[in-house]
């Protein structure tokens, strides 16, 4: 048998289906995959070792678009992740060398901790904000709705950054004294992100092959939630509750994205904001195997393969776990394959080509 005798296999996409999976309307007939991204540095290795370049010049203005979905096509996936063109806030970030096997070109950044840009009321009136209505902000998505094969569908990748804004905006540690000190800024600036991220689903949900909206919004670290249940419910969820409101009353699914342990608001994420999926699973906080005979009996769950296991683990231990993770967690639907977060630049390529891999080979 080849070494990936599963990425060798005919692929159809089949957005409709990967729909249905995420409402888990069944066991699907073989597996699904979704990623939040891929990096740059992993892509473009998987397109140049495959040769899956589109054969047009690097200067067409479609070259990178045509790149993108040859890629996913040729992974095996449904979807392509697509969402609005928005110059982001102005933030504070620090840098050091990227000492990945294939680094990001300027190093790695890492957001102030202390304090951000917004950190008064003088600087709150003075902020630049992003504008999710000015001209051209759904360039791709148009180009997308156009140009992309009729198998597959568009994931609308719809921001809802509340939480990682607010502490970018403030610094995390800046936040956390405000929430005591002067807690009337801390609500201006999530009033502001609600209004910038509501406006910004609206743009995308325009679109009807947008088939879901995913949010991404990182809520919490290894222990628990960045800020109390009580202040989450006040200043990030309510956000999230809107944005899935507004897709489900067109029909569309909401994902979440959100790394940390949300263990104390995760009923909330169900029962208030109503998430259709949850994504990002780390075995330090939780097994997604375990999650299934959990809260995975209520939502679909996307991802879960750890991204520290695919980094360490050999081909035998990843493969081995895939299928486990397949055969505990395909059953009545709701769960897709892919990392535990996203495909970073130092995950080695043959360990999540691997894990692919096996993904492709398996079915019911």
């Amino acid at each position: 048998m080849p070494k990936y005798a599963g990425l060798a296999k005919p692929h159809q996409p089949n957005w409709q289906g990967l729909v249905d999976n995420i409402l888990r309307k069944g066991t699907p007939d073989r597996a699904y995959h979704m990623e939040l991204f891929h990096d740059g540095e992993i892509a473009s290795a998987i397109i140049d070792r495959f040769d899956l370049d589109p054969g047009i010049n690097r200067d067409h203005p479609d070259w990178g678009r045509r790149r993108y979905i040859a890629l996913l096509r040729f992974l095996g996936f449904d979807c392509v992740n697509v969402g609005l063109i928005i110059a982001g806030p102005q933030l504070f970030w620090d840098r050091t060398t990227d000492t990945a096997e294939r680094p990001h070109e300027g190093g790695r950044g890492y957001l102030n901790e202390h304090a951000g840009p917004i950190t008064n009321w003088e600087q709150f009136e003075k902020f630049q904000w992003p504008d999710p209505n000015a001209p051209g902000v759904a360039a791709e998505l148009e180009w997308y709705q156009k140009n992309l094969p009729d198998d597959m569908g568009i994931i609308g990748m719809a921001g809802g950054h509340y939480a990682e804004w607010l502490t970018w905006l403030m610094g995390y540690e800046t936040l956390c004294l405000s929430l005591y000190d002067q807690r009337d800024l801390v609500r201006a600036i999530a009033d502001k992100l609600r209004e910038i991220f509501r406006d910004a689903a609206r743009q995308v949900l325009q679109f009807d092959r947008v088939k879901m909206i995913w949010g991404s919004d990182d809520m919490g670290f290894k222990t628990q939630p960045l800020i109390s249940p009580k202040d989450a419910r006040e200043f990030f969820l309510p956000g999230h509750k809107e944005i899935a409101a507004m897709s489900h009353a067109v029909g569309r699914p909401y994902l979440l994205h959100a790394c940390g342990n949300l263990n104390d608001i995760i009923d909330d994420l169900i029962d208030d904001v109503k998430i259709d999926a949850k994504h990002s699973f780390e075995d330090t906080i939780e097994d997604v195997r375990q999650v299934k005979h959990t809260y995975g009996r209520r939502i679909a769950m996307i991802g879960g393969i750890d991204v520290d296991f695919l980094c360490r683990a050999d081909e035998k231990a990843i493969r081995k776990r895939i299928r486990e993770t397949l055969e505990i967690c395909m059953p009545g639907g709701g769960y897709c394959l892919g990392s535990g977060n996203s495909v970073a630049n130092y995950i080695p390529l043959d360990n999540y080509l691997a894990m692919v891999d096996e993904g492709r080979l398996y079915a019911v």
